[in-house]
């Protein structure tokens, strides 16, 4: 008898339903670098409308589109703040250095989310041998700090104190859909501190391939310049459009399932060498593991057990529940993680 698998490594790894399948088969399609696809051009004003910008842009990845973000906003030799978990600082290669030429500050901030005392206490002064300041950036959820919600009223008055100051704002909100299942706030509302804002549909929502950026029309303009530069202008790209719009519509308010697969987790876990020190706000868990080179034995013991999760930094295993994932097979999780020696 083959035992059964269960995938937690990512909200990634899910596989497209036969219906969203079928969705992306029949889409009406035609050459994205001309602006001739019906079905991205739809996507993009749907999720311009949702984010409450002017304008989107469709990207292969999240990574894009904060890249594009940043590079659409600034200068070479500018100065970029962020918190030293961020997506961005530390899972994108060195984009901003590499792409950008930008001098990243980076804060101190284990809740995944920064204070505005702290973005203030960095800004360089304008001063010719200084970068001067000129993009915040922010995540929401937080992937780092385990899904976590960033405090509305704490991203508003950063939003407000960056702007009053001629800084611009950018949000990774690539779970940002978590966020507006969590707390129940329009997107709109959420992204509204944010001059620009990405979101992902291959995190949670299910889609294959997909992110959009949305901001101003010529923050926008400028990203689908740079877009074509990194080799991101696709044709007939609608048929990954669709799959995204798909998500949209039937896999968004389901999102909820996955942060009580979360939470059973969490309630479920007895174990006295295993903690999750964060709030579990949605949908990730990251087991803090004692001991020396335990968290790559609990990951090896998972394994054998037909569970697959992530090492996330030393004495910290990852485990997302997704799309995928049935409340028998949290059970069976929690059975492998339990009995771990």
């Amino acid at each position: 008898m083959t035992r059964q698998r269960v995938d937690m490594r990512s909200d990634t790894v899910t596989r497209p339903t036969d219906a969203m399948r079928r969705a992306m088969m029949t889409a009406a399609v035609g050459d994205d670098v001309f602006g001739d696809d019906p079905t991205v051009n739809h996507l993009q004003e749907v999720v311009a409308e949702l984010l409450g910008k002017e304008a989107a842009l469709f990207v292969p990845s999240g990574t894009m589109g904060n890249q594009l973000a940043l590079k659409a906003q600034t200068s070479p030799g500018d100065q970029i703040i962020m918190e030293d978990g961020a997506h961005i600082y530390r899972y994108e290669a060195g984009g901003p250095a590499m792409l950008s030429g930008l001098l990243v500050t980076c804060l101190d901030a284990p809740c995944g989310w920064l204070e505005w005392t702290q973005v203030e206490g960095v800004l360089n002064p304008d001063n010719v041998h200084c970068a001067p300041p000129r993009l915040v950036c922010l995540e929401n959820t937080h992937n780092r700090a385990g899904g976590v919600v960033f405090p509305q009223e704490k991203m508003v008055e950063i939003g407000e104190q960056s702007h009053a100051l001629g800084l611009r704002v950018h949000l990774d909100g690539a779970r940002l859909w978590h966020t507006h299942i969590a707390v129940g706030m329009p997107l709109a509302e959420l992204a509204a501190p944010a001059d620009t804002v990405s979101v992902c549909f291959s995190k949670g929502l299910g889609a294959p391939v997909g992110s959009i950026l949305a901001g101003d029309q010529a923050v926008i303009s400028r990203a689908h310049r740079f877009r074509k530069i990194l080799g991101g202008g696709m044709r007939q790209a609608g048929i990954l459009a669709a799959a995204c719009l798909y998500a949209l519509e039937h896999n968004l308010a389901r999102l909820a399932e996955d942060h009580v697969h979360a939470r059973m987790i969490v309630d479920g876990l007895d174990h006295s060498g295993l903690k999750v020190n964060h709030p579990v706000d949605t949908n990730i868990v990251i087991i803090d593991v004692e001991g020396v080179g335990r968290d790559q034995a609990l990951l090896e013991h998972l394994e054998c057990q037909g569970v697959l999760g992530v090492g996330f930094g030393p004495g910290r295993v990852r485990l997302i529940p997704n799309l995928d994932t049935s409340t028998d097979d949290v059970l069976l999780v929690l059975e492998a993680v339990n009995s771990f020696r």
